[in-house]
């Protein structure tokens, strides 16, 4: 990595010559005469170490290194200075200096200081980026998928949480939209702030605009007070507005204005409120059929859908109900007081044969059902809803059309090893392919089996 070494000294010889030994050594080098210009020059994310003379006109070093440790905390700072004053270095040391040096300036020793300040920034950078991506993946750990389709969502989710960018969520119901809305928020620069939730289709109509944007006292019948909208509940957090396809054309026009001017009225009030907001919004509707339709506006559309966020059914990522089906179980079990240790072949076979038309909330529901009514250590066929139990003895393997070779055979090799109960020895002979063929096949289309 090539760092950026900053020197600070109201001395042009020293401070150039410095400057030189530094590019020497392979660094790049800026100089300032004085702490004030040095500070302007460390605010820079540029700047990765600072050298600075104790005493000098204007603003000190010392001055400057109390400075740098509000602004820029993990930048090191070596201080330099004369043998007079020692007692100043070692104060310097005590408010966060990395070490001193004294002049004239030994290069060698100075050399290898510098390399040892920023072998420790350069570890404090590391660790802080490792703490941030395991609280990345901790942040974003509620949406369970290995699934091709849901590493896209990640990725999308992970690039557009950090900016204040509008997104819309579509899907059929029960995909897990509001799940994704949790890890844009959770990942945000806004996640200390309110996270505000509404669910536009299971309010009336004539309550949405007061529930959106408030009212004052006497707006409406029953308003005996001021109220704060969610819009205002949301002020510098996210607001979630679920089901966004079911609100009139009214309220849309109010929701239009609080995203383009970021202010609006309460209901039956006159006093401007300004909110910063961040709207994540989400439909099972196709609101541009709705447009077409004259049901939902257009300029309301193309401002939530800044950046579009598609969750597919649970029929078309079929990788994923295994992961979804053990997290459930893990969760319902722990919830029940029951030692369950998984799903039985047969049990296992049903769940990658049924369609989901509920998606993950059907199987949600259908792992809970099967824990609660489970005898065992083992979830069996004949625990599972009818409906899903049912599928288990269609020996059926549907591959959507248009699926390259590759997908079809990846979905051939994962439904006939569920048929087998993850006999590995009897899927290759069933599939007329050899035990070490199918074992490649496994590794390289992700797929996991029960020896």
């Amino acid at each position: 990595m090539n760092f950026t070494v900053l020197v600070v000294d109201d001395e042009r010889n020293i401070r150039e010559g410095l400057a030189e030994a530094f590019r020497m050594d392979g660094y790049e080098a800026l100089t300032a005469a004085d702490g004030e210009e040095g500070l302007r020059l460390a605010s820079s994310d540029d700047v990765d170490l600072v050298v600075t003379d104790l005493r000098m006109p204007g603003k000190s070093g010392s001055e400057l290194l109390k400075a740098l440790s509000a602004r820029r905390p993990g930048v090191p700072v070596i201080v330099l200075t004369g043998h007079g004053t020692i007692e100043d270095a070692v104060d310097a040391m005590r408010s966060g200096a990395f070490d001193f040096v004294t002049k004239p300036v030994n290069l060698e020793h100075l050399s290898l200081l510098a390399k040892r300040a920023l072998a420790s920034r350069e570890l404090v950078r590391q660790n802080l980026e490792l703490r941030a991506e395991v609280e990345s993946q901790k942040r974003i750990s509620s949406i369970v998928g290995k699934s091709a389709e849901m590493k896209r969502i990640f990725d999308v989710v992970r690039r557009v949480a950090p900016t204040r960018a509008s997104v819309l969520i579509t899907g059929e119901s029960g995909v897990g939209k509001e799940l994704v809305a949790d890890a844009l928020h959770n990942l945000s620069p806004r996640r200390d702030k309110a996270l505000v939730k509404v669910h536009c289709a299971a309010l009336a109509e004539s309550l949405l605009e007061s529930e959106l944007f408030g009212h004052e006292k006497g707006a409406f019948t029953g308003a005996a007070g001021r109220k704060r909208g969610r819009f205002e509940l949301a002020h510098e957090g996210t607001l979630f507005l679920d089901e966004i396809g079911e609100i009139n054309q009214n309220v849309q026009i109010k929701i239009l204005r609080a995203l383009q001017e970021r202010k609006f009225e309460r209901v039956g009030g006159e006093d401007t409120v300004e909110v910063d907001v961040r709207v994540v919004a989400a439909t099972n509707r196709d609101l541009k059929a709705e447009i077409e339709k004259g049901n939902f506006r257009e300029d309301l559309f193309y401002r939530l859908n800044v950046v579009a966020i598609h969750v597919p059914p649970l029929r078309e990522r079929k990788d994923d109900i295994p992961l979804l089906a053990s997290a459930f179980l893990r969760e319902f079990a722990e919830e029940n007081g029951k030692a369950i240790e998984g799903f039985d072949p047969k049990a296992r076979a049903a769940l990658y044969a049924y369609r989901w038309p509920g998606n993950v909330r059907e199987l949600r529901n259908c792992v809970e059902s099967a824990v609660v009514m489970a005898k065992g250590g083992l979830v069996a066929l004949d625990d599972l809803p009818p409906s899903v139990g049912e599928a288990g003895g269609v020996d059926v393997i549907r591959i959507p059309a248009g699926s390259s070779m590759a997908e079809a055979e990846k979905v051939m090799i994962r439904e006939t090893l569920a048929a087998q109960g993850g006999n590995k020895s009897r899927t290759a002979e069933v599939l007329g392919i050899g035990r070490k063929t199918l074992y490649q096949k496994l590794e390289d289309y992700g797929l996991e089996a029960t020896k």
